[in-house]
């Protein structure tokens, strides 16, 4: 019987060890208005620490061995690069004026960065520190998408409305794309195949064929109550087996889940104020949504489909990036 209870009570550390360590992840939002960082504990949803940066953070992505946090500081001009075992700004990087949105390259080497004020994605050579190259592009660049293989870019422009295809090894234009009003995020499918571009002003979301550069699905949203005007498609995310993908509908207070089969939405879970950007956690279990005039976080169960919580962070949070 000793044997018994011993076996089953080191199943369960064993089991109580294996959720503690897929969940043993850091959160990291940008505050647009307070110009700081929260860092949130991913195993107790607190947060640890809040750090000042530059002017205006946005954009947010982490590199690829997971010690720094590239953050686009929209007034201040550039990158900064904040270093996740100190907690501190080390490095300042150049970009075009008001840098909005980010992407890296899947080798890690590249920072994509998408100039709001002047037309171009600036392409950054980490290392070097410095502006390898520019890619003109259409008026208000924002969304960043990368295909995993690396070899395309996908660039939204907010006033010309398209989505901008780039060859990243000529760094030339290949391919634009007409899509809904006022552009905001592009992302590809895990397999690459595909490219979902949300529509604020225009309150869809075009499905792309990567291959053909042509729409093949437009994905419209309709919440019993709120007015269509209030349907704004900014973030998304797709699950990495590509089955569901999550649109949040800024003011409209929801987001969309989506069959990515059928294209159709399945369910609207309410969650915080004008919702904005969206990330997994690192074990895919969770969503996590930044709210940018409730100033929280969400936090929603993917399986169950419904939000377990909301975390306090600081004023109108952008961006969320998970890492280890």
């Amino acid at each position: 019987m000793q044997n018994v209870m011993r076996s089953a009570a080191g199943a369960s550390l064993a089991l109580l060890l294996a959720t503690s360590t897929a969940r043993a992840e850091r959160l990291f939002v940008s505050n647009e208005k307070d110009n700081t960082i929260t860092v949130i504990d991913g195993t107790t949803l607190a947060v640890t620490s809040t750090i000042k940066v530059g002017d205006r953070p946005r954009g947010i992505v982490a590199s690829k061995d997971g010690r720094s946090l590239y953050i686009c500081t929209s007034d201040s001009d550039h990158i900064e690069v904040l270093d996740l075992a100190t907690l501190t700004v080390t490095r300042i990087l150049p970009s075009g004026p008001d840098p909005e949105l980010v992407t890296l390259s899947p080798d890690g080497g590249t920072l994509y960065i998408a100039n709001e004020n002047d037309n171009m994605v600036s392409v950054l050579d980490i290392a070097a520190g410095r502006v390898a190259t520019e890619i003109p592009v259409g008026v208000e660049p924002e969304g960043m998408g990368v295909s995993p293989d690396g070899k395309v870019l996908v660039n939204t422009s907010e006033t010309t409305s398209m989505a901008h295809f780039i060859d990243t090894s000529s760094k030339q234009s290949i391919a634009n794309v007409l899509v809904g009003s006022r552009p905001r995020v592009a992302r590809f499918t895990a397999d690459g195949a595909q490219v979902w571009v949300s529509a604020e002003v225009g309150g869809t979301v075009s499905v792309i064929d990567a291959g053909a550069h042509a729409v093949t699905h437009t994905i419209n949203f309709a919440i019993p109550g709120v007015p269509a005007e209030s349907v704004q498609p900014v973030g998304i995310a797709i699950t990495p087996d590509t089955k569901t993908a999550f649109v949040a509908l800024g003011p409209a207070n929801r987001i969309a889940v989506v069959d990515t089969k059928t294209y159709e939405v399945r369910k609207y879970l309410l969650v915080g104020q004008r919702v904005w950007n969206m990330a997994f956690s690192l074990d895919g279990k969770r969503l996590y949504a930044t709210n940018g005039v409730s100033n929280d976080l969400s936090v929603i169960d993917v399986d169950a489909l419904r939000v377990t919580k909301s975390v306090p962070v600081g004023r109108l949070p952008w961006g969320v990036v998970v890492t280890p």
